[in-house]
Parts: C-alpha cells; sequence; structure tokens
C-alpha cells in the first residue's frame, strides 16, 4: 500500500484545527471541484478576466503566469483578483531562482545558481532565497518552483548549466540548503527539481524522454543523497521531471524491459516506491510542465493526465486544453485509473500545504492579498546591495593565460566590440537590449568603442586591426532554452569576423554572460570571463574588473568550465 500522508508530521507540522480545515474543505468538494484541484493552472498573460473563467469553471487548486515584463504592480494586481475568484485560496507560484526576478520584471536578481557555486559563498546562496522570498510575498506567491537541485555532470548539459550549484552531492547540499533556508524567512512554500535528477546527460527533457543513467549505487550517493538531505531538513513539494532512471526502476520492478520504461511523472515505482516510501517524502509532489516531450512522448494524453497523479504525483503542471484535460482527468477517475484513496491522499498534500504556509486563516482574516504597500520590498536598497556584493564575489577569471589584464582606457582606449547573441523570440531568449547597455557602460568606463557588425566573413587587412584597435572585447549574451538539445555559439555566417580570429592581432577578453562553457567553442581566446547574468550592475562589474579598478573574486567556478579540452586551457 502506498505510503499516506501524515498531516501533523514534517513538512506540514500541522495542528487539529489546520488539519479540520483540510479535512471539511474536502469533505464539501464536489467529484468536479476535487478534480480541477488537482491541476496547476498557467496564465500565459496577465488577462484576469479570463483566468477568472478558468478558476471558475475548472476550480483549479495552483496557479503560474508568465511574469515576463510584468511588473510587480501588474503582478499584484493579477493575483490579488484570482485569489478573489476561487473558492479555496489559491496556490500561485513562480520560478524564482536567483532572486526576485522571476516574479516581477522589477524584482531584484542576487545571482544563479552557477554564480553562487563561483562566489563560493553560503551568505549568497541565502540572500538569493531571501531575496526571492522577500519579493515574492510581496507580490501575493505563495509557492516558489525552485531551487534546482540538479547535479551538473556533463558539461554539455545547457539546461541546467547555470541552474545547478555544482558537481557534486555536497556542493549541491552545502548551497541549496542556505537558498532553502533564506526563502523560509518568507510564507512561501518550498520546492526543489527535478527528481529523480538532471545533469547526467546533454538532452533536454523540454523535447524528449530524460534519462539519468546512474547505476543504484550511484544514484543513492549522489542525487539520492541530496533528495535524503532535503527531505530530512523538511522542503515541503517536489517537482518530478520527465527522466526515467533504468537502473533502479529495472531493481524497483524486476523484468522491466528499456522499452517499458516510463519518466518518473508517470512511473509509480520511482515517484510512490523511491520518493514517498525509500526516501520517505511526506510532501507534496508534482509534475513538470505537463507540454515537455519527455512526457508528451510517453503515452496518448487522456492516459497519462490521469497516470500522473495514479503514479503518485500530487498536482499537474499545465492544462494543453483546459476541458480537454479536464475531461482526461474525470475520465481516469471514472475508469478507476485514479483511486479513491489516491485522489484523497493528493487533495490532503495539497491542502496540507496551503494550510502549512496559512493560506486558510489569511483568508478567513481578509489578508490573503498582502497589503499593496508591502511592495516598496521589490527593488529596495536592501536588495540592491545583495545584488551587488554578489556580483562581486562571482564574476570569475576563467584564465588570462598571456597576462593581458588590466585593459583600462589609458593603455586600450580604442574598443573593437563584439556582441554575440543566441536563439530570438524563445521562452527565455536574451533579446538584444544589452548592446546599448555595453556600450553605455564600457563609454562610462573611458573606452572608445566600435560596435562589429558579425554578420560577414570579409575581415579586410588583418594589419589594420591592430591599427584601428587597441583592444576587442566579446560579450556572449546567449541564453535560449527548450528549442535545441544543446546550446552552443552559432555565428552569423559562415567564418563570421564575429569569431576570434583576431586574438594574436590585439588583446582579446571573452565575456559570457550566461552560459559557463563558452571555451569549447573559442579555445582560441587567452583571456576568458564567465559574469553569468546580463544585467546592468554585472556588466558593469565585469568591466570594472577588465580595467583593474576591482579585483575578481569568482574563483570557484567548476571544472566544467574547461570542457573536458586540453586547448581550453592553453
Amino acid at each position: 500500500m502506498a505510503r499516506l500522508v501524515d498531516l501533523k508530521a514534517k513538512p506540514f507540522h500541522l495542528n487539529d484545527e489546520a488539519v479540520e480545515w483540510v479535512e471539511k474543505t474536502i469533505a464539501g468538494m464536489s467529484a468536479e471541484e476535487k478534480i480541477g484541484h488537482l491541476f496547476i493552472g498557467h496564465f500565459h498573460d496577465l488577462d484576469s478576466e479570463h483566468a477568472k473563467e478558468v478558476i471558475g469553471k475548472y476550480h483549479v487548486g495552483g496557479a503560474r503566469y508568465k511574469d515576463a515584463g510584468s511588473t510587480s504592480k501588474e503582478v499584484y494586481d493579477f493575483i490579488k483578483e484570482i485569489q478573489s475568484a476561487s473558492k479555496v485560496p489559491l496556490l500561485v507560484a513562480a520560478n524564482c531562482d536567483n532572486g526576485g526576478d522571476g516574479c516581477c520584471s522589477d524584482g531584484t536578481y542576487i545571482g544563479t545558481a552557477a554564480a553562487v557555486e563561483a562566489s563560493g559563498s553560503e551568505k549568497v546562496a541565502y540572500n538569493a532565497g531571501y531575496v526571492s522570498g522577500r519579493e515574492e510575498q510581496a507580490v501575493g506567491v505563495n509557492w516558489n518552483f525552485d531551487p534546482c537541485v540538479d547535479i551538473l555532470m556533463n558539461w554539455r548539459n545547457t539546461i541546467v548549466n547555470t541552474r545547478s550549484y555544482g558537481t557534486d552531492a555536497d556542493t549541491v547540499i552545502k548551497y541549496s540548503t542556505q537558498y532553502i533556508k533564506g526563502l523560509r524567512q518568507s510564507n512561501v512554500a518550498s520546492c526543489v527539481k527535478h527528481f529523480p535528477g538532471d545533469g547526467t546527460e546533454e538532452r533536454d527533457q523540454h523535447l524528449l524522454l530524460g534519462v539519468n543513467e546512474l547505476s543504484v549505487e550511484e544514484w543513492d550517493a549522489s542525487f539520492g543523497k541530496v533528495y535524503k538531505r532535503l527531505i530530512d531538513d523538511g522542503v515541503m513539494s517536489i517537482m518530478a521531471g520527465h527522466i526515467a532512471l533504468p537502473e533502479y526502476q529495472k531493481k524497483l520492478v524486476p523484468g522491466l524491459r528499456y522499452e517499458d520504461l516510463l519518466p518518473a511523472t508517470l512511473a509509480p515505482e520511482l515517484v510512490t516506491g523511491l520518493l514517498k516510501e525509500q526516501l520517505g517524502f511526506n510532501g507534496l509532489v508534482l509534475t513538470d510542465a505537463s507540454h515537455m516531450i519527455g512526457m508528451a512522448a510517453a503515452m496518448k494524453r487522456k492516459d497519462y493526465v490521469p497516470a500522473a497523479i495514479a503514479a503518485g504525483c500530487d498536482m499537474f503542471l499545465f492544462f494543453n486544453d483546459a476541458e480537454e484535460d479536464f475531461m482526461f482527468m474525470m475520465d481516469g477517475y471514472k475508469n478507476g485509473v485514479i483511486s479513491e484513496e489516491r485522489l484523497h491522499d493528493a487533495l490532503r498534500r495539497i491542502l496540507g500545504m496551503k494550510a502549512a504556509v496559512s493560506l486558510h486563516t489569511l483568508q478567513k482574516e481578509g489578508r490573503l492579498t498582502p497589503p499593496e504597500e508591502g511592495l516598496k520590498v521589490v527593488g529596495c536598497a536592501e536588495h540592491i546591495a545583495m545584488s551587488k556584493e554578489a556580483a562581486d564575489m562571482s564574476i570569475s577569471l576563467v584564465k588570462d593565460t598571456w597576462k593581458q589584464l588590466p585593459i583600462k582606457p589609458e593603455t586600450h582606449k580604442r574598443i573593437k566590440l563584439h556582441i554575440l547573441y543566441g536563439e530570438q523570440g524563445g521562452i527565455y531568449d536574451s533579446g538584444k537590449e544589452s548592446a546599448k547597455v555595453i556600450i553605455e557602460e564600457l563609454e562610462r568606463a573611458g573606452f572608445e568603442v566600435t560596435l562589429q557588425d558579425g554578420n560577414t566573413r570579409v575581415k579586410g587587412k588583418t594589419m589594420d586591426v591592430a591599427k584601428n584597435y587597441d583592444a576587442a572585447i566579446v560579450f556572449s549574451d546567449i541564453r535560449g532554452y527548450a528549442a535545441e538539445n544543446n546550446y552552443r555559439i552559432r555565428w552569423a555566417c559562415p567564418m563570421s569576423v564575429d569569431i576570434p580570429w583576431y586574438v594574436y592581432e590585439v588583446p582579446t577578453v571573452f565575456v559570457s554572460l550566461n552560459f559557463t562553457t563558452h571555451l569549447t567553442d573559442v579555445p582560441m581566446v587567452k583571456t576568458y570571463i564567465n559574469a553569468y547574468k546580463n544585467t546592468r550592475e554585472v556588466i558593469r562589474q565585469t568591466i570594472e574588473k577588465i580595467t583593474g579598478e576591482s579585483e575578481f573574486k569568482g574563483t570557484h567556478f567548476n571544472k566544467h568550465v574547461w570542457c573536458e579540452k586540453w586547448e581550453t586551457r592553453r
């Protein structure tokens, strides 16, 4: 029999009154309300009227919104509207892995997991969680879908390249526990992802079935160690990834064939057997986004919608089509795919987490939406100071083998500037706004800047480079997300002039504003910097370090920066 939730135990710690609210709420639900409560709706814009229609018709238990470009006030107003439309308080989630910038456009960026690792500072990790929670709570968010606790074992993996705290269990535990400690200073439910663990392969579960190839013993000593520690520490929810764990699954289900392997989101032996029973997780399990191909490639959607709940997941992340998915889930319940016991257990975990962050009492007291004056915490001076400190501690000089630094306006006035971009128009594309910021900050430092056009391979006279410029600086602002399995530098044209062919002509500095492993594509550069983000503060501090006004303090970056190639170290 599957392990049933104990609402008085960790991570819920509910008293008798709160447990009673959970049970009474479930008892008062219709079958339609119970089924709807299993869903987390995704609202792609802040159209509150549409959102309220979905909430009223399908009774969702949680909500996510697309925050890109939305200010804290706009998000606040939207969440206030949708909470007022829901009979039962909503779990409203955001992805704040780096700070408050994940919940609104004016939120404060502190540092990616890779930046935290490079800083070597548990304080920076704590501050990232602390600022995430404070700014989320201010806008009305009560559930954070971070941090990632994936272990970056494969340098070619770009989906968790900057979202992983390190290459081993102990490093990931060191920083993720501090992040969660900071988050807990606010009334925001915690979550870690992506069980059973990403980072071992170079492919992306957004695009296909993810596979963690580790043996049972290897997994226990790595990802298993991480999840056990975080469970013992009381993490409230865990996001299951569309990732298979073949060796463990074959151990748990003797005779299981490779062709029958399912992702964790649909595999009862992983979510119920390994996570809830063997590791003793008593909290809430949610699926990763259900439109990802790692789930869609497993079976028909009409089957995998209810199968995810039957496998042990408690909430289903995102509708494809609300009417159809609701029908699929209801049919699964009516047909016995989802048992009465499994449904009741899932609902108790969902409502239990709502009670654990006091949503039931806040609703009763009319304080479900925080006071609007609390928005002043978003981007406040305290948080900005933490952001500046994090940038200073994390920006990393990976190599300067020819000792070309510092490059100052007094000695290298004329700068040949190249800016590289990746996917444009994607989910998390970098845009091209950073070009203006980079030029402004270089000019503010006293340089004369000439931005190069990479859409040509005509180099002209090579001797003219040294004649016309004193140094070259390349900024890579490549982000991209879920459109390729592995993101690399994609040059604008064959043998583009952007490729650093000129490293022997003038001193050349390469700065990555996101991915940490660009040296695989530009091993010829002799001065390479990982800066981890394209904010003005990070760009400004990077330039200050290039000019020697500030020292490089990010020295704890991991071995993957070398991409397992000898020539990247030269």
